[in-house]
């Protein structure tokens, strides 16, 4: 019989320790796993990020006769953007992601919303929103703190709220519709008292139709925005007879997201100069 010494632990069979190690994995990977690979990290949030995921994408745009100037909408995620090749191209405007929740300001910020205007575009600011974080007013107040202000310089374009699908969680933020409605009034009638602007609004028709119950009451006075990857920008939003801007591609040259303004370059600067 074999003398087992104190003080010695028996070496476990090999084939033993796997399985035991296999099944530990077991009941970790699962959770782990799919949660990285379905919730991005917060703050990296972009302009038209659940498009794609919940429109699709499909056709070429086609604007018929009607004048339009093409621009851009560019995040951190891009790093240093290349603006006189997109000035050489076209483009004459951009925005800017300034600012997610009141918990992120874009590391790029400086050298994607002055590099744009250095080149000679129309330039403006958007604020990626997370009604589920804090108030309407709270953010607001930090977008404009954070670089979503404006100035009558004429190559300032009005701060952008981008309201759309949470990447976070649940579609509309756990909010009810009449709740959406009035967390988007709290941020708008803010950026409003603090700019002198009316925000325009960025979004996509059928978020806000799940969301906000197509409410078609700041169409008065806030400029939309539409996102649709399509050959057209389909059926608005109610209240809303036109889009001022439509962003309908995430894999345009240089940057991706490429928009077109219903206008020519002179509505672009009316739209600067309020």
């Amino acid at each position: 019989m074999p003398v087992h010494r104190p003080g010695t632990i028996r070496p476990r069979p090999l084939a033993v320790l796997v399985t035991a190690l296999l099944a530990a994995l077991a009941l970790t990977l699962p959770l782990t796993s799919a949660h990285a690979a379905t919730t991005p990290a917060r703050g990296s949030a972009y302009m038209g990020m659940g498009v794609l995921a919940h429109d699709g994408q499909s056709g070429t745009p086609t604007t018929g006769d009607v004048t339009q100037t093409e621009g851009v909408d560019v995040a951190g995620y891009q790093g240093n953007v290349a603006w006189s090749t997109l000035w050489n191209s076209g483009v004459r405007w951009a925005y800017t992601k300034a600012t997610e929740g009141t918990y992120y300001t874009n590391p790029y910020f400086a050298q994607q919303y002055n590099g744009s205007y250095n080149v000679g575009m129309i330039r403006g600011a958007y604020h990626f929103a997370t009604p589920d974080t804090t108030s309407g007013a709270t953010q607001a107040n930090y977008f404009v703190s954070h670089g979503g202000g404006w100035s009558a310089d004429g190559k300032t374009l009005p701060g952008a709220l981008d309201i759309e699908w949470n990447p976070y969680g649940s579609a509309c933020y756990g909010k009810t519709q009449s709740g959406m409605v009035s967390w988007i009034a709290d941020f708008i009638n803010t950026y409003h008292s603090l700019t002198g602007r009316w925000a325009v609004i960025y979004t996509a028709t059928s978020w806000w139709t799940q969301c906000t119950g197509n409410y078609g009451g700041f169409a008065v006075n806030n400029p939309l925005w539409i996102a649709r990857y399509s050959t057209d920008p389909g059926t608005l939003p109610a209240g809303w007879s036109y889009y001022t801007m439509w962003q309908y591609t995430s894999s345009g040259p240089t940057v991706g997201d490429h928009d077109k303004f219903n206008g020519a370059l002179d509505r672009v600067q009316a739209l600067a100069l309020g």
